[in-house]
This record gives C-alpha cells, structure tokens and sequence, in this order.
C-alpha cells in the first residue's frame, strides 16, 4: 500500500510547503470574511457588552444587535477589527491547515492506519500549534471588535473605536500609572497583587496572552473534534474511490463545525472574558478559575453558552467555506 510519509523529498521544498500554506490561508480568509458581521456580534455577546446584553440570550438579539451596529456605524461598524481578522487568520489558518496535513500523513501514513483517535490527535496538534504562533493577532483582533460607540457622556471618550496601532499600545501599557480603564466593570475591581503587578511590569508582552490557557483548554477538543468530524464523514461517504463533491466538502465543513462549536463553546466564552480583562482590571492577570467563577455567578450555566445561537449562525457557513475552499485550493495549487 502506498505510504503517505510527510518524509517524502517532494513535501520538503520550499515551494511546496509555500503551497499548502498559501492554500490554508486563503481558504481562513475567505471564511472569515464570510462571517465577520456574525462574528463581532458573538464576541459582544460573550465578552457581556453591557451595550448588547439586553440581546443576548434569545435568537433574535443577533438580528437586532447587528441592526444597532448597522445604524451606529454602518457597514464599516460590522467589519469593525476585520482587518486585524485577517492578519491574525491568515498564519493561523495556513498554520493550522498545513500542520494538520503533515501530523496527519505522519501519524497515519497509510489508509490501514487511520483511526478516530489518530485524526482527533492531529486536529488537536494542528490547532494547538497554530494558536501557538499567533494568539497576539487573536488577542488584537477582539479588542478591536469589542469596542462599541455609546451616547453616554461620560464613557463616550473612553469607548471610541481605537485604530490597531492604538489597541496595541494600549495592550502594552495596560496596568502601568499612566493608563486607565477605556470600560466599565458592573462589580468591584479587585486590588491588584504585587505578584502580578511585577510580572506584568517584567514581562509586558505577556499581557498579549491573556486567556491563552484556556484557548488551549478549548482548541484541544474544537480542532481534534472538527477535523475528526471532517476526516470521518469523508471516509464514509466517499470511501477511497468515489470523487468528493464541491457540495459535498460544504456540507460535511458545516457538519464538521458545529460538533466542535458545540463541544468547545464553554471554553470560547471563558475565553473571550479573560482577552478583555484587561479592559476592566489592567493591573491583573484574569485567570481561568476566577473567570469561570464570575460566568456563573451572573448567569448559571447558561452563561456559558450565551451566544451559542450566532456561534452556529457564523460557524456553519465558516467551516463549510473553510473546507470547502481548502480543497478547492490544493486541487488548484496540486497539494496531495
């Protein structure tokens, strides 16, 4: 039987690596593009806006919530932070794609080898090393979305929509004397610890992975689970002979997603509050535990799934693109 080894001389070479890389980002961006009004409503929603938490909840908040955006700020208001999106998805999804690929031909090099939890394994790998080399984009990306515009006086100046330069000084310097909370916090901020305080002070560029922790806690079971679900449904549809269809890879893409979405979404919202901690406690490391205690203190264990509703709103269109248009790429760009 033939083998499929990522030690293959021809995978190797520049131009072929360039190749897989190219066709991963391409087919993040297009999906990304796709969903971007979705996906700023989403993080609003789970990061507790308190603009949009009279929306949450309830299938019909992410139609008004886009509405409020659309009369506020227009189209631009929708796309707000999607520039930072596709600077951030491009390596992550080249990353991801291509990571996947080469853990998959080396962990299971023959038709005889593949096992779920093989494919699991590599989904798993693939996304944990392309959250690796990029969560700063990530981290950008979703303070540039969570900033809204409000008729409040007071917190209109805070609340202004920062460019991306902007955003990432005020990353940096979050904590430091001269910087001030730009949101408010709905309980009382907690004094920072000295501890704390002196990583941050040494260690500045650690305030671009707030949340990384649970991102990983998350990505374990999103990817592994996705890509599992993708590589499954494939080999059972289309068995080794039978051609798979355009149709068919959207199909299976939207399939694929949502069995990640739904297993990982807890992880996303947990998430999603630490990246914005800073916002409202920049002297502090927001980590999991606390975070996960404040979630439910305000909502249950609903407040773990708030969202979940635009979550499968934006996430079948972008995986079923996502795949779709990964396939479509390496049949283009001739990538085995």
């Amino acid at each position: 039987m033939k083998s499929r080894s990522v030690d293959d001389p021809g995978k190797q070479t520049i131009s072929y690596i360039s190749r897989e890389l190219l066709a991963g980002g391409v087919a993040g961006s297009v999906a990304k593009t796709v969903v971007a009004p979705f996906d700023r409503v989403k993080i609003l929603f789970q990061a507790s806006n308190p603009q949009f938490q009279k929306y949450a909840g309830r299938w019909t908040g992410v139609f008004y919530a886009t509405h409020d955006i659309y009369v506020q700020s227009g189209v631009r208001g929708l796309y707000q932070g999607h520039s930072a999106t596709l600077i951030r998805i491009f390596p992550y999804a080249a990353i991801k794609f291509m990571a996947y690929s080469r853990f998959r031909r080396a962990l299971m090099p023959t038709k005889s080898s593949e096992t779920n939890f093989k494919r699991f394994l590599a989904g798993s790998l693939s996304g944990t090393t392309s959250v690796l080399f990029t969560y700063p984009l990530e981290l950008i990306r979703v303070r540039l979305a969570y900033q809204t515009r409000t008729p409040s006086a007071t917190a209109r100046s805070s609340l202004q929509p920062h460019s991306l330069s902007q955003i990432i000084s005020l990353i940096y310097h979050e904590g430091s004397p001269s910087s001030k909370s730009i949101a408010a916090e709905p309980h009382p901020t907690p004094v920072a610890s000295p501890k704390q305080s002196r990583i941050f002070a040494s260690f500045p560029l650690l305030k671009f992975y707030r949340g990384f922790s649970v991102t990983i806690y998350g990505m374990i079971p999103y990817a592994g689970t996705s890509f599992l679900a993708w590589d499954f449904l494939r080999a059972k549809i289309y068995g080794t002979t039978a051609k798979p269809t355009r149709i068919g890879n959207l199909v299976v893409g939207a399939i694929s997603g949502v069995v990640g979405q739904t297993i990982s979404y807890p992880f996303e919202v947990v998430r999603r509050r630490m990246q914005v901690g800073g916002l409202t406690r920049p002297d502090r490391w927001m980590g999991w535990r606390e975070t996960v205690k404040s979630v439910w203190r305000q909502a249950g264990w609903r407040g773990f799934f708030v969202g979940l509703s635009i979550g499968y709103l934006k996430v079948i269109p972008m995986t079923a693109v996502s795949f779709a248009v990964w396939e479509e790429m390496k049949r283009i760009l001739i990538i085995e």
